[in-house]
């Protein structure tokens, strides 16, 4: 006797964009902190400090990771994920602090496109001519935005396209793991592996926080945490199709605190470029809608840290 299939649960498009909208603003506050606390603490330890102080949050998660069977394999894919995790995430961090808000926001939405080209190459799912189509303008976005020969490209600017490109090998693992285990217990893997990795290269450059820096870092911790919640609350309210535009609001939310309270400049160029990219990435979305097929782009909040 065949079992009767659960009705999915009612799809709330606005309650999506309205955790969609609170989840990038907490992105964005999340960035800000980071920025505010300067240069002293260097890029390493203080991503490593972020990620011990979020590890009180894995704390409700110990019942179903101890209920998981870790075979080698499963060890070995969490442990190499975050190890590549923990690279991205110092380069994140050490961006953060040398480019503008806007910029690194705007960089950041490459991710979910080196994404689709990760999965086409390794994953074997298939690119027609539309992605490539949208993946070229993406691309060409990020050209926009950084204008090689027309200014001079700052190692922030490196650094986040290559952690950019990082964190799509790490959610393409995560792709992987999710298929077998529980997505609580890739979240939490996540968390205590990167800290493992940062460890020895905070260790390298370690000076004494302050106790307002490490306010200031388990904010972070906070703000990434609850981000990611939200997010989480709003693809389930909505599909990716009404949330994914709503992501272009973070840039809106960037730009505004990158001006008000770090005086920086508005750059059109950064804009226009974010926009391409963002549109390919709504792009792609609604064809995977469309061809009712399972998507592997993530928002792009999802590959925050």
């Amino acid at each position: 006797m065949t079992q009767p299939k659960v009705a999915p649960s009612p799809a709330h498009p606005l309650a999506g964009v309205l955790w969609m909208l609170a989840a990038g603003l907490s992105f964005v506050v999340m960035t800000a902190l980071v920025k505010s606390l300067g240069h002293r603490i260097p890029a390493q330890q203080a991503a490593f400090l972020r990620y011990v102080m979020g590890l009180v949050f894995v704390l409700p998660m110990l019942r179903p990771i101890l209920e998981t069977r870790f075979t080698a394999r499963r060890i070995g894919l969490f442990a190499l994920r975050g190890m590549l995790h923990a690279a991205g995430v110092m380069l994140w961090f050490f961006a953060m602090t040398r480019i503008p808000l806007a910029e690194l926001t705007a960089l950041n939405y490459l991710s979910p496109i080196f994404v689709t080209i990760g999965a086409a190459l390794f994953l074997g799912e298939h690119l027609a001519i539309r992605r490539i189509a949208a993946i070229s303008v993406a691309l060409i976005g990020a050209v926009v935005i950084l204008r090689p020969g027309f200014r001079e490209l700052e190692p922030g600017h490196i650094a986040m396209l290559v952690a950019a490109t990082i964190f799509s090998f790490s959610y393409l693992l995560a792709k992987v793991l999710a298929d077998e285990v529980s997505p609580v217990v890739v979240v939490s893997m996540l968390s205590v592996w990167v800290a493992i990795g940062l460890t020895p290269f905070a260790i390298a450059v370690w000076v004494r926080p302050t106790p307002y820096e490490l306010a200031m870092l388990f904010g972070v911790a906070c703000f990434a945490t609850a981000g990611h919640l939200m997010m989480t609350f709003a693809l389930r309210a909505a599909p990716l199709t009404v949330t994914q535009p709503v992501t272009f609001l973070q840039l809106v939310w960037a730009t505004l605190m990158g001006y008000l309270l770090f005086h920086e400049s508005v750059d059109m160029w950064v804009l226009i470029g974010a926009g391409l990219i963002l549109g390919a990435i709504s792009f792609i979305t609604w064809r995977e809608a469309v061809v009712r097929r399972r998507g592997i782009t993530p928002p792009s909040p999802a590959t925050k840290v």
